[in-house]
């Protein structure tokens, strides 16, 4: 061992130390301290400053892999700024902390893609750029190493999309550009166009007038001059984050795309414990469409839906939307289809105050409740006893917190009832309280609904809450007790699902009263088409003009008939002459759900009620051939050779059916639909037993009454009692079904007797919604009956 004395009075010596690593350099004592190397038993080498025994300051490390880093280290793990070279020849250069790259930095992948932007425990996230070898470029947010939320992606032939996304594919509101000229606004879920949407022709007014190379030109130039400055590169990147909300956008082409996820380097610190940094693949997929716009009308505006890639509507734009389409008129229109029905609540909003009010009650009615030992409800638990009533001053109280908010008094109605109601239905409190008092902000739907009730959701998507009128309110408190019992006697009924009922008063004396309900179209898959379904004729349809996607329709602008597997339908309705007398004997506690839910409400006196129907379309059953589908776009001029060739291909590839069902014992996670308790339904075409639905390319869902229920969707004319003569023209679908009754707070009390009355003088009186609660309820399952017919 040599030994010397330093001139700062450290010792400086080389030893192996018992371990068998060796170390040479300045000791503290018995401790490495100052600079120094070390070189663990496996070849790994440290060269750098030690400060008690830990490695920190500046140093470089070399692995036996040859891989290497040079740059910052603190408290023995790589933390700071510093380059890493991997055995693949990746480099990365920028922040880390505790061994993985976190903060601003650029990789450079063996296959010499680049990515620069943000990182977060090792991966790319918030805001960054993404440049593939082959020179296609994307832009945007990132989440845990994929696109995830806004970005542009560009391709090299000149391709551009402006979307939304979600795990590496396009998902959500999007403004696609095409080289031609032509460009798409509309949906698209999960990488394939999805929905309603417009497409212009080349050479149409189209919403915005900023060009993308313009954007880009300008923005390669500047990085390249500060390419030795990332903060710099950075910041340009979130000030073309904001010009891309502008951008005019070329034509979106299916190319995927795979970021390297060559050799990871393995980290060895001192302590002899492996951490690997991991570069997750990230892939973009689309519908593989492309265009050929070259001889089609300069000034043709086309309306458009798809369903899982495949165009199957288009028609030319009248020329009133047309003329609102242009200029300002157009980007403001453009901003509000890209906002959705929906608007998240900011700081200013009209409804901030209220919604901050709303979150501080249910935190605190939900925090105080939770500790009680789970009981049955009694008697006095629905009484008007049975409430929970505090001030909240903005300074705070004895028992309530400051905040940010105007001072209001908060009640809660029959906690202990509601706090059960979450229990049947699998409702942990504090995923409850995360989902609408966490940090997120809640979601406004754009419009009321037609009773003037407002509307919110939670930004998970789990709860709705809606304000309620007073006399609503007491409805509810009324039939609470029976309702309770009807929850709990039957799991799988299709009534809405009630989880909370709130009161704030504000000064001086302003009202307002809430209930939280499920949301039962709270689903991974996008919902094409909701129907609101009651029955009666008299002014249930919908202005054409007034329809978007977002619009819910009404009984008579269903178009559809659904078939759904037997014991499904026996489930919703089957009745006979044993039926009553089973009921009463309670010993059909699951089956005909609809009548025991209609019973229920008509014991109750509602009426009004309806069922509300959810539709996820899969790609067409029958689709079109080549000949018809070019046939379909012969109006547009456009050369629909690639699209057909597309969409036979996409036949190929599915299934006879657009999913499948297996057994729920099966190997492999499913998805539950929200805060259902149900049992699950046996499929006879799953030999009667428990089955989950498998969507080829989206994943598998558990199936129950009302939930992810799989179909056959019908096309038939006007009227859903008369189906389609001729079935070589029959359209049909496979459909993902989600049903629920809903609007089961109003009375047939002595102001819709005179509004029967009233009406009847002037239309049929069995036409009309308000009718007596024992035909309201026979009409409702008749008609529903038609809607879910039998199958020969």
């Amino acid at each position: 061992m040599a030994r010397a004395e330093t001139s700062k009075g450290s010792i400086q010596r080389g030893n192996t130390l018992p371990n068998g690593d060796i170390y040479v350099g300045s000791f503290d004592g018995l401790v490495p301290h100052g600079p120094g190397k070390y070189m663990w038993t496996d070849g790994a080498l440290y060269d750098g400053e030690w400060d008690k025994s830990k490695m920190t300051g500046r140093g470089l490390i070399q692995w036996p892999s040859g891989a290497s880093y040079e740059g910052d280290f603190r408290g023995g793990f790589i933390d700071g700024a510093g380059t890493f070279k991997g055995v693949d020849g990746s480099v990365y250069k920028g922040s880390w902390r505790m061994n993985k790259k976190h903060g601003m930095g650029t990789m450079v992948y063996s296959n010499s893609d680049t990515y620069e932007g943000f990182w977060n425990e090792g991966l790319p996230d918030e805001f960054g750029k993404y440049t593939w070898a082959d020179g296609n470029v994307y832009i945007g947010r990132w989440k845990s190493g994929k696109m995830n939320g806004s970005g542009v992606m560009q391709w090299i032939n000149g391709d551009t999309l402006d979307c939304n996304w979600l795990n590496g594919l396009a998902h959500g509101k999007g403004y696609c550009k095409y080289a031609s000229g032509a460009c798409y606004i509309g949906t698209w879920d999960r990488g394939l166009k999805d929905g309603h949407g417009t497409f212009y022709q080349p050479g149409s007014k189209i919403p915005c007038n900023l060009e993308v190379s313009d954007c880009l030109t300008s923005h390669d130039g500047t990085s390249a001059s500060s390419s030795s400055n990332e903060k710099i590169t950075i910041g340009l990147l979130f000030l073309l984050q904001k010009l891309c909300k502008n951008w005019r956008l070329r034509r979106f082409l299916h190319r995927p795309r795979c970021i390297s996820n060559g050799t990871t380097p393995v980290f060895d610190d001192n302590s002899g414990s492996h951490l690997c940094q991991d570069v997750s693949s990230k892939s973009f997929s689309a519908d593989d469409q492309c265009l050929q716009d070259s001889e089609v009308d300069k000034d043709s505006v086309y309306e458009r839906e798809y369903v899982q890639g495949v165009l199957i509507m288009e028609q030319p734009k009248n020329e009133d939307s047309r003329m609102s389409e242009s200029g300002i008129a157009q980007e403001n229109n453009w901003e509000k289809q890209a906002k959705g029905p929906m608007e998240t609540i900011y700081k200013g909003h009209r409804s901030y105050y209220l919604m901050l009010n709303l979150q501080l009650g249910i935190r605190y009615t939900v925090g105080k409740i939770t500790p009680v030992p789970l009981r049955e409800v009694r008697s006095n638990d629905f009484g008007p006893r049975a409430r929970i009533k505090m001030y909240f001053p903005c300074e705070g109280s004895q028992y309530t917190p400051p905040h940010y908010s105007v001072d209001f008094f908060w009640k809660d109605y029959c906690p202990m009832v509601f706090r059960n109601l979450r229990e049947m239905f699998h409702i942990d409190a504090a995923d409850y309280m995360m989902s609408i008092c966490g940090g997120d902000s809640l979601k406004e739907l754009s419009s009321p609904g037609k009773s003037g009730s407002i509307f919110y959701l939670s930004q998970d998507e789990r709860f709705v809450i809606k304000t309620l009128r007073k006399t609503e309110l007491k409805i509810l408190l009324k039939m609470l007790p029976k309702y309770y019992n009807h929850v709990k006697a039957y799991d799988n009924t299709l009534i809405t699902k009630f989880f909370g009922m709130h009161r704030i008063t504000l000064k001086p004396g302003r009202k307002v009263r809430f209930v939280v309900m499920g949301n039962m179209f709270c689903t991974e898959l996008r919902i094409h088409r909701k129907y609101d379904l009651k029955g009666s004729t008299q002014g249930r349809s919908t202005k054409k003009q007034n329809i978007n996607e977002n619009t819910t329709l009404k009984d008579l602008d269903l178009s559809y008939v659904f078939h759904v597997d037997k014991p499904w339908r026996e489930a919703l309705f089957r009745q006979n002459a044993t039926f009553l007398l089973l009921f009463f004997l309670n010993i059909l506690l699951s089956s005909f759900m609809i009548a025991l839910d209609c019973m229920f409400l008509e014991s109750q006196s509602i009426i009004d009620y309806s069922m509300l129907l959810g539709i996820h379309f899969r790609a067409p059953n029958h689709l079109k051939s080549i000949t018809s589908c070019q046939n379909a776009l012969e109006s547009t001029g456009i050369s629909a050779e690639t699209e057909c060739s597309v969409a036979l291909h996409h036949e190929e590839t599915i299934s006879s059916k657009g999913f499948l069902l297996v057994a729920a014992d099966e190997p492999g996670p499913a998805v539950r639909g929200s805060h259902i308790r149900g049992s699950m339904v046996r499929a006879a075409e799953g030999g009667y037993e428990e089955v989950d639905l498998v969507l080829p390319g989206t994943g598998r869902f558990r199936v129950q009454l009302g939930v992810n229920m799989p179909a056959r969707a019908r096309k038939v004319q006007e009227d859903v009692n008369v189906e389609v003569e001729n079935r070589d023209t029959i359209e049909e679908y496979d459909v993902v079904l989600y049903l629920g009754i809903i609007d089961i707070l109003q009375e047939y009390n002595v102001s819709k007797r005179v509004e029967h009355a009233v009406k009847s003088l002037k239309f049929d009186p069995l036409s009309i919604s308000a009718v007596d609660p024992n035909l309201y309820s026979r009409r409702f399952i008749s008609f529903l009956e038609k809607v879910f017919p039998e199958q020969d």
